[in-house]
């Protein structure tokens, strides 16, 4: 279990602070907390209604009606406080805590507070698949002050953090919490209201930010509403617009040049300025360039950090007209894709592959089949590093959502010097894009611009799109004939090639898809917080007789990731090299941290790996998830849901990774799906077994292939 602190102290006044987030800049507020009567509440109350001017907000429930809210959701009349309000700024900033450390996944943060006003516990969400905060928070307050009953739970996002496990509420359940603050609902389709509707069923009272009666000025309910947004912009985007949340990042002088008319550009901006794109980088799950950037920069695209989440490094070139000695093509600090379009320099291919670079090819490369394959391998933020050339499709495609521009005190002249966006086709003023919710803030001797470009249409916007509201538009979406939107406000994107392949598949309408733990059916991945029990050395026959946990050789490994990995190195000959890696990624402090180390010493050093590997590793599995799903309810009763239904026939499972064909379906649906075909066998194998207890089997026919 992964804490990240408790504080103990009593809270006389509230301060609701900035949480400076890379590009937002909220004025820091204080205010004292007191008692107000009734009557100066309901003239604040009527004040703050007349002061929303957003049209956003005309899906909340405006803090006049606090008569009426008093048996509203759960609600009583006191409603959302100014100390409501700072908590869940505080557990905003908690969650954003991870941000660069590990791999981007829904952010949360869980501040426990008794009903004294003490602050049992501070957690967050460190990683995919790691335990939850408030999972956290109600382990750490009951360890320092056993009793927690009564008190409050602020989280800045609607519990979901691993789909098929209501662990996380079941926790704040029995734990017996009175009230759950939540700044948002959970933007993913299959989480949203889930937790709150269940945590009122239990009869806790749950507020929720912007619907429940506010007792404070607007400007501080908005403020707070808005570090809650700002905390999960990436997932806001991912839900709404069914792409990574694309950030367009540039330096330009200030006569709006990237490079000299030469093409060189190294530096335009500070080194501060530089510092903070590292950061940037480090909070994406993929950094994207074209091939130009590549021929004339030949850059690296690394966090320039020893340690932290380092992003894929992707390179976009349809002829594959690069250098053969590119700083990308080594792969030792960070993985690499190359995305090309079908049958280009096939043999350039074959030779980036030798290197471990992946490489992907599209009947047709474009930045919109960039970010849908994207999309589809779960990612959440995309940072686009691109010259004018591919800046502009991708903008017009309405790929890129958010801009991080940073503007130099230099002036460069000449006509021929590019630009950071090139032709949009656009021949008047007002065809301009204007940027949504535009933050200047000084860097260093530069300013930085950031802002969301009409294809986001803002997060406040996102957050009513997806509560069913109309989302803002600050221009109408135009649609050309080639179905691609002109630069506003994009229609739906069209379908990624997996999302369309599911829909077209004969068995769309009884197929499970599954990859992220966040994801829906996310409690089947490898990488859900699910422990696993199992021996030390080399497995070889996942059918043969397993002792009960406690052999000497038996250990707990964090995650079904965890188990995998360390198998590859599992040896009887005693190697220290192999046991030292094997301690390493049992002790990874998450299951994409163990795949990293397993992934990357498996490539460096190829013979560490176990000789029988190729033979083992379904078998290794198969044991794994057997541990897995006979040990936690949650998965095993998600599991058993895409079974056999009367007539209904079950589910096939499959596990959607575009870039797997070997345990996944691939891109194309030509992949193995092994692990899908190894969770169906787990599945009947339940079912039998719950059978053979319900009604026992003459002995003929019961089995010796048991869990």
């Amino acid at each position: 279990m992964q804490s990240v602190g408790t504080v103990a102290h009593e809270v006389p006044t509230v301060s609701v602070h900035s949480h400076q987030l890379p590009g937002h800049c909220i004025q820091h507020r204080r205010r004292g907390c007191h008692k107000t009567s009734a009557q100066t509440l309901s003239q604040q109350s009527k004040q703050s209604c007349g002061k929303r001017r957003n049209p956003c907000h005309r899906h909340r429930t405006c803090s006049h009606r606090l008569v009426q809210a008093s048996a509203h959701n759960g609600a009583s009349e006191t409603g959302i406080t100014g100390t409501d309000l700072a908590y869940l700024t505080r557990a905003a900033e908690l969650a954003d805590s991870s941000a660069g450390v590990s791999q981007p996944h829904p952010n949360s943060g869980c501040v426990l507070v008794s009903a004294t006003g003490i602050v049992l516990a501070e957690t967050y969400l460190a990683a995919q698949g790691t335990t939850s905060a408030e999972l956290q928070a109600v382990s750490k307050a009951r360890q320092e002050y056993h009793s927690i009953h009564g008190c409050t739970a602020y989280l800045n996002l609607e519990t979901g953090d691993c789909h098929g496990d209501n662990a996380s509420m079941l926790a704040l359940v029995q734990a017996e919490v009175s009230r759950v603050v939540i700044g948002m609902r959970h933007p993913l389709a299959h989480c949203r209201g889930a937790a709150i509707q269940e945590l009122r069923q239990h009869g806790i009272r749950v507020d929720v930010l912007g619907e429940a009666p506010c007792l404070e000025a607007v400007g501080l309910e908005e403020s707070a509403l808005q570090k809650c947004f700002v905390a999960n912009e990436a997932l806001l985007h991912r839900a709404a617009k069914h792409q990574p949340l694309g950030i367009f990042k540039y330096a330009m002088t200030l006569d709006g040049k990237i490079a000299t008319s030469m093409g060189h550009s190294a530096w335009v901006s500070s080194a501060i300025s530089r510092q903070h794109v590292f950061e940037n980088r480090a909070r994406s799950d993929a950094v994207i360039v074209g091939g130009q950037t590549v021929r004339l920069d030949n850059p690296r695209l690394t966090t320039r950090r020893d340690s932290g989440h380092m992003p894929i490094r992707i390179c976009m070139s349809r002829t594959l007209d690069l250098q053969e000695d590119a700083n990308l093509w080594d792969v030792s600090v960070a993985p690499t894709v190359v995305m090309t379009q079908r049958g280009a320099r096939t043999d350039f291919q074959r030779k980036l592959r030798a290197r471990g670079v992946e490489v992907v090819e599209f009947d047709f490369l474009t930045p919109h089949a960039v970010a849908a394959y994207c999309y589809d391998r779960g990612f959440l933020q995309c940072l686009w590093e691109c010259g004018g050339t591919l800046s502009a499709p991708a903008i017009a495609a309405g790929v890129i959502h958010k801009t991080l521009a940073f503007i130099a005190p230099k002036l460069i002249g000449g006509v021929r010097a590019p630009s950071p966006v090139g032709e949009l086709g656009n021949v008047e003023m007002t065809q301009s894009l204007n940027i949504i919710e535009p933050r200047w803030q000084g860097s260093g001797p530069d300013m930085l611009l950031t802002g969301y470009l009409p294809a986001s249409g803002g997060l406040e916007a996102l957050d009513a799109a997806l509560s069913g509201q109309p989302p803002l538009s600050s221009q109408p979406a135009a649609h050309q004939s080639n179905g691609t939107s002109q630069p506003g406000l994009p229609s739906d994107p069209p379908l990624s090639r997996v999302e369309a392949r599911r829909r077209t598949s004969p068995n769309a309408n009884k197929a499970v898809q599954f990859y992220k733990a966040w994801d829906a059916y996310g409690a089947l991945s490898n990488f859900s917080c699910h422990a696993v029990t199992l021996p030390e050395g080399p497995l070889t026959d996942a059918d043969a007789p397993q002792e009960a946990a406690g052999p000497p050789d038996h250990r707990e490994w964090p995650s079904v990731e965890h188990y995998y990995q360390a198998q590859k190195f599992a040896t009887t000959s005693g190697s220290i090299e192999n046991a030292a890696i094997i301690e390493l990624i049992a002790g990874a402090s998450s299951p994409e941290e163990a795949a990293r180390l397993g992934r990357r010493h498996q490539r460096l050093h190829p013979a560490a790996v176990r000789p029988d590997w190729d033979q083992a590793k379904l078998q290794v599995m198969l044991a794994a998830l057997r541990a897995k799903f006979t040990a936690h309810e949650g998965p095993r009763k998600l599991l058993l849901s895409t079974a056999r239904q009367g007539s209904a026939p079950g589910k096939v499972l499959q596990e959607s990774s575009p870039a797997d064909f070997f345990w996944a379906n691939g891109i194309d649906g030509t992949g193995s799906n092994h692990l899908g075909r190894l969770l169906m066998q787990v599945r009947d194998e339940l079912l039998l077994q719950s059978h053979n207890k319900a009604i026992p089997a003459p002995p003929s026919l019961q089995t010796t292939n048991g869990l």
